[in-house]
């Protein structure tokens, strides 16, 4: 009796083990199939492209033999005419080098050869006898030859196309050409699959994998290596199988060594060519079997959790009060997410606004930066106009008219200078949307260069400007552009520190005009090269600078549809560049 209540008690647990177990496998199951399915179905599009690609290479030259039977030189050669086999060397040679083949040559009825492209070499094929390949015998029965295999003279593989001559003086003779497939086979290792291109008796021709080249899907028997040999197809390649079960014909999964190492392989085959080949490619299942095997952990212990979850909620069936609490965090949990949702949406909308309220962030980051020079720059005019207001009252009452006029006449002066610096302070500060016009670049480093004026005097610094050309114009926002000058100047005022040398130049070529800002100061570190235009991220002390002026002038400069680069100049220092385009 006490072994049947525990039993009963344990048949619960029991079954929600097995059902974990059970969800598992489903999930790695499934894992492995979604897994297999999108890589065997990237492999087919990729194998598509290959076969297309090596499709596209053995039909380049099926033409040429059929053009070339027709040229008179090779037509004298066959019938031995005195001279005739030089110039048909020659004109093989010329062929070859032209359609960059590995050899072409002519053969007589017997299959010897008359005259080849490589006559002057020490290994050619003049005098040698091929009428033990195929394509010379299917060529002189009137078909087209083609043929792969290793030269029987050099070594080498190669793809052979073989047409029928027959000369002016009635002989018969076969022109051949022989095509390198080494370049495709080097793509093919370069493209990290693992694909075999097969023969029709399914030895292994071309691969991506050296160590399975000149291996057979299935071993051969007796007849296919006679037919082989017959042909010296494949020389002395000893062709054995690339697994010892084989590769069948429809098979879809094999377990293949590479590198010494076993390893299950799917399969995606496609046929190329005219000649029975087939393109495999090999696909490892090994990454897709770990990915399964953590879908299965996944599948497992989000099946735990859900058991877990109602066995939780089996022993809490009475604890209504607690359920209820849970329902009502869970619905303030919803709203908040709601909440949340709608604000994101509102902070989305904000986003979209949010660049031109950073540029003018910009422009008031850096009046703010140059507040205590500009302060020092209208004080003094200020102090000078009051003195000068003064002298000019008493002068007048002593009836010292002139030189109250004098006086007059410098306050005049103050004033509109203190006008020129207030109102190109205004202009800069102004919140208003870009307009894209013609803007004169001299003048916009002019204006520059006005509102800097005071922190170049604090800095001891100089702005050599010698170098921009006058009328030269852009296509580009004037108040914008001047507070990428801006930026980039007082950078280089902050980077060349006291004493400091800038240097601004203008370059126009290719229907665009470059500005140049350098300085002489330690330069870019690497390490700072890569994140110039990150935002808040800045090499300057704490306090003086957020990080966003080179951020900014990469948004107004691109808004342009420009280019602001940086970089370590050759003779030291840290030099920028803005390409716009000429107006």
């Amino acid at each position: 009796m006490a072994a049947s209540a525990l039993t009963r008690r344990a048949l619960p647990y029991l079954v929600a083990a097995a059902l974990c177990l059970l969800c598992g496998w489903a999930a790695f199951q499934a894992a492995l199939a979604a897994q297999l399915n999108a890589e065997k179905a990237a492999s087919a599009r990729r194998l598509e492209f290959f076969t297309l690609s090596l499709e596209n290479t053995l039909s380049r030259h099926e033409a040429l033999p059929g053009l070339m039977v027709l040229e008179r030189k090779l037509g004298a050669a066959l019938d031995r005419e005195s001279g005739a086999r030089a110039a048909a060397n020659h004109y093989l040679e010329a062929v070859a080098q032209a359609a960059r083949l590995s050899a072409a040559y002519l053969m007589d009825a017997e299959g010897e050869t008359l005259a080849a492209s490589n006559w002057n070499q020490q290994v050619n094929f003049v005098g040698r006898n091929y009428a033990f390949r195929p394509y010379v015998r299917e060529a002189l029965a009137g078909s087209f030859g083609r043929f792969y295999g290793i030269g029987a003279t050099t070594g080498e593989a190669g793809y052979f196309l073989a047409s029928k001559l027959r000369s002016p003086g009635g002989a018969q003779g076969v022109i051949a050409i022989k095509v390198g497939l080494q370049p495709f086979e080097d793509a093919l290792r370069q493209s990290g699959e693992a694909v075999l291109l097969v023969d029709r008796a399914g030895v292994v021709i071309l691969s991506s994998v050296p160590e399975w080249k000149y291996s057979a899907l299935q071993p051969l028997d007796a007849a296919a290596r006679a037919r082989l040999a017959d042909a010296r197809q494949y020389g002395g390649q000893p062709l054995p199988a690339i697994t010892p079960g084989g590769i069948a014909p429809a098979q879809r999964e094999a377990r293949v060594a590479r590198g010494g190492v076993d390893a299950d392989y799917a399969i995606v085959r496609q046929g190329v060519g005219v000649l029975g080949w087939q393109m495999l490619v090999l696909v490892d299942q090994r990454a897709a079997r770990a990915s399964a095997a953590v879908a299965a952990v996944a599948g497992a212990a989000l099946a735990a959790i859900v058991v877990g979850l109602w066995f939780h909620l089996r022993l809490a069936r009475a604890e209504r009060e607690k359920t209820r609490r849970a329902e009502r965090e869970l619905r303030e949990v919803s709203e908040e997410l709601d909440r949340k949702s709608a604000q994101l949406q509102r902070t989305e909308a904000i986003l979209r606004t949010a660049n031109d309220a950073a540029v003018q962030a910009g422009k008031l980051t850096m009046l703010g930066q140059m507040s205590a020079g500009m302060t020092h720059e209208l004080n003094q005019p200020l102090a000078a106009l009051h003195t000068l207001s003064d002298n000019a009252v008493q002068l007048i009452e002593h009836g010292r008219v002139a030189e109250a006029r004098e006086n007059l006449t410098l306050i005049a002066q103050l004033v509109a200078r203190m006008g020129r610096i207030v109102t190109q302070l205004k202009v800069f500060a102004r919140k208003e949307p870009g307009t894209m016009g013609d803007v004169d670049v001299l003048r916009a480093v002019d204006n520059a260069l006005l509102i800097l004026e005071p922190a170049r005097r604090e800095a001891g610094a100089s702005i050599d400007t010698s170098g921009v050309q006058a009328r030269l114009h852009v296509r580009a926002d004037a108040v914008r552009l001047e507070q990428v000058i801006v930026n980039l100047l007082r950078n280089g005022l902050d980077a060349a520190g006291h004493g400091g040398a800038l240097r601004v130049w203008t370059r126009c070529e290719g229907g665009a005009v470059t500005v140049f800002v350098h300085d002489n100061g330690p330069g870019l570190a690497q390490e700072a090269l890569g994140r110039l235009f990150e935002p808040f991220h800045t090499t300057k002390p704490v306090g003086q600078g957020l990080g966003l002026g080179l951020a900014l002038s990469l948004t107004i400069v691109e808004s342009f549809g420009g280019r602001l680069e940086g970089r370590n100049a050759a003779d030291g220092g840290a030099e920028f560049s803005v390409r716009l385009e000429a107006a």
